[in-house]
């Protein structure tokens, strides 16, 4: 079952490595918060990171911090040498775990990659979606979080 609207926001111990931070990352209460699954063997997650990327450049200024977490479908999916290609190519800086014992994403309870986590303000979940059609609502629901008008 997927984790329910309203459910505060898992613990990310479990990740086997986390690249872009000093282990896991120190999350600042009081601030939106997007969670952001994806892999490299993923097409729509590699059709849908710069406009994460965007996303997380364009809202930093408004409180959203962005946790990434690289979650395999696959053995070879764990090839960090791929993983470290795509860090380079999306200009991936933020915090980035690699789950690859899907420790995180049974926490989230997560089966999809992309798929997308957005907590609020008090920390409790707000919207989750995967997929690009799930991806196309993420922005608006951010900035509902953030408390900015539609646009």
């Amino acid at each position: 079952m997927p984790m329910r609207l309203g459910t505060p926001m898992p613990s990310l111990e479990g990740a086997t490595a986390w690249w872009n931070s000093d282990g896991i990352p120190a999350l600042e209460p009081g601030k939106v918060t997007l969670v952001h699954f994806w892999a490299v063997s993923c097409h729509i997650c590699h059709e849908t990171m710069n406009d994460v990327i965007a996303i997380k450049d364009k809202y930093a200024k408004d409180g959203l911090q962005v946790v990434a977490l690289h979650m395999p479908r696959m053995e070879e999916d764990t090839n960090e040498e791929r993983i470290r290609q795509d860090v380079e190519t999306y200009h991936i800086t933020q915090p980035l775990g690699l789950d690859h014992q899907h420790a995180v994403a049974n926490r989230f309870e997560n089966e999809y990659v992309p798929a997308f986590f957005v907590f609020g303000k008090d920390g409790t979940l707000k919207f989750r979606a995967a997929g690009d059609k799930g991806f196309l609502k993420v922005e608006p629901k951010i900035r509902e979080a953030l408390g900015l008008p539609e646009q």
